[in-house]
């Protein structure tokens, strides 16, 4: 079988937001597969992103799936505020909510797949929520809340046991890496289980976002797992 195509996902967070539309073609332009956007309200992290408006108008100016990361401590208020924008995952904390099951279930309602985003302290039986309910999960290599961080080789073993748990169960969920990925972390992130990577600085902090995200595409190659 041919090796299974790996999606990076371009991270806005690392954009220039003076001229985000910009940013967001170059990556289209690039070669990425999907548009990051992590909604943070400065109380479930300290810091302060972007919100419903701006989310709507990401949407609206790229092809590309568009991927919400919520961090924040009233998601269902955020997901009711999305309702109707052109929005393909939406991914939600576990530590946000009381009920994710429900909180899945709304995400599913606007049309869009859901994720379980995890924080790298939290472990895998702290989602109390069954697989067949999630589309895909999350897994933060970093700590949530500011780009530029350092990949956490620690959290490698919790993706394995997600692929694990996926394939046990006959599931063809996906898993999302985020936080920390470049060339040299993809390929560990990718033989660990990853499906999407996304990144930030690497590819909207150099000088040439197309040969970055060639360059991260082709670190993966010798890594892609078989279907």
């Amino acid at each position: 079988m041919s090796p299974k195509p790996i999606k990076i996902a371009a991270s806005i967070l690392a954009a220039d937001f003076t001229r985000l539309g910009e940013e967001i073609k170059k990556a289209e332009q690039g070669g990425a597969d999907i548009i990051h956007v992590d909604v943070m309200d400065g109380r479930f992290v300290p810091n302060m992103t972007v919100g419903p408006a701006i989310v709507k108008a990401i949407s609206g100016v790229t092809h590309l799936p568009v991927d919400v990361h919520l961090m924040v401590e009233d998601p269902m208020w955020f997901i009711r505020e999305l309702e109707g924008a052109d929005i393909d995952m939406m991914s939600v904390h576990p530590e946000a909510t009381g009920r994710l099951d429900r909180t899945l279930e709304r995400i599913r309602g606007t049309g869009a797949k859901a994720g379980v985003a995890v924080n790298p302290s939290t472990p895998l039986e702290a989602i109390e929520c069954p697989l067949s309910q999630m589309d895909y999960i999350l897994a933060m290599t970093v700590r949530p809340g500011f780009g530029g961080q350092t990949f956490l080789q620690s959290v490698l073993p919790k993706i394995e046991e997600a692929r694990r748990r996926f394939r046990s169960a006959g599931l063809e969920s996906e898993i999302e890496v985020d936080g920390g990925i470049s060339p040299q972390t993809a390929p560990l992130a990718v033989r660990a289980g990853a499906d999407i990577l996304v990144a930030g600085t690497a590819i909207f902090g150099t000088k040439d976002v197309s040969a970055s995200i060639s360059e991260l595409r082709e670190s993966t190659t010798r890594e892609a797992r078989q279907t």
